[in-house]
């Protein structure tokens, strides 16, 4: 006879018990039984009833039990990936009928962040959501890291935030190929401003500058906060930053937008050209997007990673994510790691070629 206890320590973790100690009280009452007459049946019974529970669990884990579910952000309230996860997490609540609380934990290049969702339980409670820079650019440019991007894995590609290149009322230019003639008939000249050594908008600069063997002085501020005003007061020439930053200087003449730094031209100004349509393969556009802790079930990241591509695509959250400069993109974890690979290898090149360090 199969002692019930050895069973359950043998196979049970806590969340299996219950559909185990079903089974085996099962067995009990039927082994004294047809089952006890015929032992072979019971290795049979056991294995597919084994496989009845897993699935269960699955199914339940899949499901999201009433535990709320934390969206944490590796910005500040207010940024963009603070906008993104308040957004998407609203309609993602309605949809789920779950509580989703968005906390924000900034510091040590998204370390903090990131080392708090690596230390979670794998339960699939607990998510990211920023920017592609935690994988794309710190791995680069740092030496050292305060968190294993290898314990990050890709949920959902929810978004992508394209960069204005915008340039000051005095120069006179007003067109990207314009600007391009300019700059190469006034070498080391101009100046451009930036978020910050290795921001993704020093990266689009240095992109821009590899590609056709510009020269522009850099000169970094902390955040856009400081590096728009310094634009709009004509203490540096140019530079990319989001378009709800620029696009009010736009209408009172002292910024003139040139161009986009996506792949494609930006629904938010059509009118526009990309910066690849010059140059082929340019896209330096912040992507936005959720990640879990490696180990999480894979059943839980394409459910969220589902959910997630369906919400971004609703016309409201459009319309919410356009106000502050977004567009939405929608893509479980294979496009999101696919978009993740491709900004990792735009900007080795870069990094390496503008010799771009921070230890």
């Amino acid at each position: 006879m199969i002692r019930r206890r050895d069973f359950i320590k043998l196979l049970g973790g806590a969340k299996l018990r219950g559909c185990l100690q079903s089974t085996v009280t099962l067995f009990h009452n039927l082994e004294a039984t047809m089952l006890a007459r015929r032992p072979g049946l019971i290795f049979v019974a056991l294995t597919t009833l084994l496989t009845v529970c897993t699935l269960a669990q699955s199914s339940a884990q899949t499901q999201a039990p009433g535990q709320p579910v934390k969206f944490i952000v590796t910005h500040p309230a207010g940024g963009l990936p603070d906008t993104v996860a308040r957004v998407v997490g609203r309609r993602l609540q309605e949809r789920l009928g779950q509580s989703i609380v968005v906390e924000n934990r900034p510091g040590a290049n998204g370390g903090i962040a990131v080392n708090a969702l690596i230390s979670s339980p794998a339960d699939g409670h607990t998510f990211v959501v920023t920017d592609g820079a935690i994988l794309s650019i710190n791995p680069q440019i740092y030496s050292k890291l305060s968190y294993d991007p290898k314990k990050i894995a890709p949920v959902a590609f929810l978004a992508q935030a394209p960069l204005f290149l915008g340039i000051h009322q005095k120069v006179p230019v007003s067109t990207i190929k314009e600007f391009i003639e300019y700059v190469r008939g006034r070498p080391g000249q101009l100046n451009y401003g930036s978020s910050g050594v290795g921001s993704i908008h020093h990266i689009s600069m240095e992109g821009l500058k590899s590609a056709l063997q510009l020269k522009i002085t850099h000169v970094p501020f902390k955040g856009t906060g400081e590096s728009v005003p310094a634009l709009l007061g004509g203490h540096v020439d140019t530079l990319f930053s989001a378009y709800p930053s620029l696009s009010g200087a736009v209408g009172t003449n002292l910024v003139k937008l040139l161009a986009s730094n996506g792949a494609n031209r930006s629904t938010l100004a059509s009118e526009l050209p990309a910066i690849s349509e010059i140059i082929p393969g340019f896209d330096f556009a912040p992507i936005v997007g959720i990640y879990a802790r490696v180990g999480i079930s894979t059943a839980v990241i394409q459910s969220i990673g589902a959910e997630a591509s369906a919400v971004v695509q609703e016309p409201d959250v459009i319309r919410q994510l356009a106000v502050v400069g977004v567009e939405p993109r929608g893509g479980g974890p294979t496009e999101f790691d696919r978009a993740l690979k491709g900004e990792t290898e735009r900007v080795a090149k870069v990094v390496k070629s503008a010799d771009i360090r921070l230890d």
